[in-house]
């Protein structure tokens, strides 16, 4: 049984989780309209050319969810899902998590956006597991802070080999998919990386490496 890593964001769905559902609660006026909006573009602008700070964005992005209980948070995220997240699902993707599923693969998705987005979007893609930045619950509250290392950049190096020490299968066929320079660290550490329709940065690193590129939205 081979390891089978997929980033999620603009890898397996087209378009950025994270972002969307900053869009979302703009949408629903959960949050303070323009000021929501500006620092949710210029996060996702700074993340687009490697120079996010993870952890100033993350107390951005959860501290919405302290707001509200965990059933109006999942109300709201089945509307995320409906509104934002079913027009992102690409084919060629799904098919692509059946080719390895078919093959026996073990099927984990490692994404630097917070639990609390992305949970559902794995559920429903069906894979195995899910790694992501893990936003705290305490007495059934999000806090608005994050447990352990943020699954980002080196983040995930760290993440996966912590989560290796404990895994059965195949440990040297790893495969990794992604779309982003930010995972240039764990696409660096695999045996089979694969750049995924991917930013300019990643795409002229993944053919100087002889790296696969494919596209699941052609």
């Amino acid at each position: 049984m081979s390891l089978a890593i997929f980033d999620l964001d603009n890898t397996l769905i087209a378009g950025d989780s994270d972002h969307s559902w900053g869009e979302f609660i703009v949408e629903q006026g959960l949050v303070d309209v323009e000021h929501y909006r500006a620092e949710n573009d210029r996060f996702y602008r700074e993340y687009e050319n490697g120079g996010l700070d993870v952890n100033e964005y993350l107390r951005f992005a959860l501290e919405p969810l302290t707001r509200y209980s965990l059933d109006e948070l999942a109300k709201l995220h089945q509307q995320f899902m409906a509104e934002k997240i079913d027009p992102m699902r690409l084919p060629k993707a799904e098919a692509l998590l059946q080719k390895h599923r078919d093959a026996g693969d073990y099927l984990l998705i490692m994404t630097s956006t917070n639990s609390f987005v992305t949970g559902p979007i794995a559920a429903s893609l069906g894979v195995d597991e899910i790694m992501a930045s893990e936003a705290e619950i305490i007495d059934g509250r999000y806090t608005g802070n994050v447990v352990g290392t943020p699954c980002f950049q080196a983040g995930k190096v760290t993440r996966l080999q912590q989560w290796l020490a404990q895994y059965d299968g195949d440990k040297e066929n790893c495969y990794f998919y992604s779309d982003s320079i930010n995972d240039l660290p764990l696409l660096s550490e695999v045996d089979n990386p694969v750049a995924v329709d991917p930013d300019d940065t990643l795409r002229a690193h993944a053919e100087a490496a002889g790296w696969p590129v494919i596209s699941l939205r052609d």
